[in-house]
């Protein structure tokens, strides 16, 4: 089996300890023959231990995060303490991946295989029994080391941060075909799904850790699955991105996906294998998003956006009985008949006289809000930063004009679990209220954009209440989800927004600070009016002509279908 390069395997890792952890996690490389350890934003492995010791501490350290281990609280109590840290990694340690062990690699069940892992129901609860003088057992090497004052640097560090930017991201290395050809070489007939949690299964990274872990486990279960099942997947679609495709802050839990399924609204996904639909394949359900106390709530509309958009959405105001004009009045007309035949002088004013003077427009924003909307983008903020900017702008500036404006965020986890947030429906008045909602939004989990994108047209149809409709989608251009990846993910979201220009839904896809090349957009957003721009203050130059391109083209087809 060759070997794979060290970036690769450590890039695989850091998608693994992102999903254990439930936020944006990175692993680094050591140096050979230092322990383990986290500062709560990456994992530092000894890439010398091997690919098996390497996914052990990586398992560790991310359970550890997403535990509450690592509080400063706590961990102030370890600093110049080696021997009660030892201690308390032994026993938190285990506690730690006993709390994760629905979403644990079976491969890493034996770490969890210990009387340790329910003596303790808190960090707290660990820490006394570690300053105890109770006999523990001992340490195992993959746990590595605490090291408390980076551990609370770190904390102190990232609490400062604007707006949640994360840390430690490691760039993925590669090739686009070099990954094709690792992704084609992989055989895991033999090879059960790594993950019973988003990590693995069918997609390119968990074939990936299949491959570096396949020595170590044999079963005669089979992995993989059917394009649009249920099967754990990574996301792949670019060389250049996807440590922080998976952060879950908009994690939904298992008993919630079961609520979805009863209260949710069912749609169809296209299913380009198949060449047809699956119906009631996926459930959305609509969740208020969560508001923090700290959210910015200011209102600024960006003039540069409202410029362009100011002459998009006039509907013809008729005048009737004019003296010139485009059409005939046909009242106006009889009546000059009936003049001219009872012998009285007629009124020359039989024409009709169109002109905009009137606002007939609704638009729908969509903003993703998936995991991978963390990563960096432009100007040293992340691409969910941006997009989140562009979309306050067009906000205001369409409110502004008198336009018709909703904003719904989404994200997903599996075909039953794609959420939709309504930022501020159309009917809502838009106040501080409604930029505390948007502020409030933290990108996590997947993106099922085709689901999505039904979800936002249906909505638009029905609640929009004008004859001219615009669906605006601000996406990295990253769809993937469950079993909703590659192509099978890009031809679903494809067919939605082909399906919502049908109805007469003008539809525009905007990726504001993000590195998606050109090609993998194209494959997403199809023939749908798109733009990629570097960063929100490109927003006026661009979202005029792509507005009436896309409004133009929707009349066209409503006069066709």
């Amino acid at each position: 089996m060759p070997k794979l390069a060290e970036a690769d395997r450590l890039q695989a890792l850091g998608m693994l300890a992102s999903a254990l952890a439930g936020r944006p996690v990175a692993v680094a490389p050591l140096a050979p023959g230092e322990p383990s350890w986290t500062d709560a934003q990456t994992v530092y492995v000894d890439p010398a231990q091997g690919a098996r010791a390497n996914l052990e501490s990586a398992a560790v350290h991310a359970s550890l995060i997403a535990a509450g281990s690592l509080d400063s609280e706590v961990i102030g109590s370890l600093v110049r303490r080696p021997r009660i840290a030892n201690r308390y990694l032994a026993i938190e340690g285990r506690r730690a991946l006993g709390a994760n062990a629905r979403i644990l690699p079976r491969v890493l069940a034996h770490l969890v295989e210990s009387e340790w892992a329910s003596r303790s129901d808190s960090p707290e609860g660990s820490l006394a029994l570690a300053s105890g003088k109770c006999a523990i057992e001992d340490l195992p090497a993959a746990f590595g080391v605490i090291r408390a004052k980076k551990v609370i640097a770190a904390n102190a560090g990232a609490a400062d941060q604007v707006d949640g930017e994360s840390l430690g991201h490691v760039p993925r290395r590669g090739s686009a075909q070099a990954r094709e050809e690792l992704d084609e070489s992989v055989d895991d007939s033999d090879v059960p799904d790594l993950f019973t949690s988003p990590v693995g299964g069918g997609g390119f990274i968990g074939k990936w850790l299949k491959k570096m872990l396949s020595s170590a486990r044999k079963s005669d279960s089979s992995g993989g699955g059917p394009p649009g099942a249920d099967t754990p997947t990574h996301r792949t679609d670019s060389a250049n991105r996807g440590a922080y495709a998976v952060g879950s802050a908009g994690a939904v839990s298992s008993e919630d996906a079961a609520d979805i399924k009863t209260d949710g609204v069912k749609y169809p996904e296209w299913d380009a294998d198949r060449r047809g639909y699956r119906p009631e394949w996926c459930t959305v359900r609509e969740v208020d998003p969560k508001v923090k106390a700290s959210a910015p709530q200011a209102i600024e509309g960006h003039i540069g956006v409202r410029r362009p958009l100011a002459r998009l959405g006039m509907g013809l105001h008729r005048r009737h009985r004019q003296s010139q004009g485009d059409d005939i009045d046909i009242d106006a007309a009889v009546e000059a008949r009936v003049e001219v035949r009872a012998g009285s002088a007629p009124d020359e004013a039989v024409y009709l006289d169109s002109l905009r003077r009137r606002r007939d427009l609704s638009v729908l924003l969509l903003l993703d809000v998936s995991g991978s909307a963390a990563e960096p983008g432009t100007l040293g903020r992340t691409v969910h930063q941006q997009q989140r900017a562009a979309v306050a702008d067009m906000t205001v500036a369409l409110h502004d004009l008198g336009d018709r404006v909703a904003l719904y965020a989404y994200y997903s986890q599996g075909r039953a679990a794609v959420t939709v947030m309504p930022v501020k429906r159309f009917d809502d008045h838009l106040d501080t209220r409604v930029m505390r909602r948007l502020n409030s939004l933290e990108p996590g989990a997947y993106s099922r954009l085709g689901a999505a994108v039904r979800h936002g047209s249906a909505v638009l149809e029905k609640r929009g209440g004008t004859s001219r409709r615009l669906l605006v989608v601000l996406s990295d251009g990253l769809a993937y989800d469950h079993g909703y990846e590659r192509a099978y993910g890009a031809a679903d979201a494809r067919r939605a927004l082909t399906e919502a220009r049908r109805r007469g839904t003008g539809c525009v896809c905007l990726t504001v600070g993000a590195g998606t090349d050109a090609a993998a957009l194209r494959k997403v957003f199809g023939s749908t009016a798109y733009a990629t721009i570097g960063r929100p203050e490109q927003l006026g130059a661009v979202i005029g002509p792509l507005f009436r391109s896309a409004l133009r083209a929707a009349e066209v087809r409503r006069r066709i279908w």
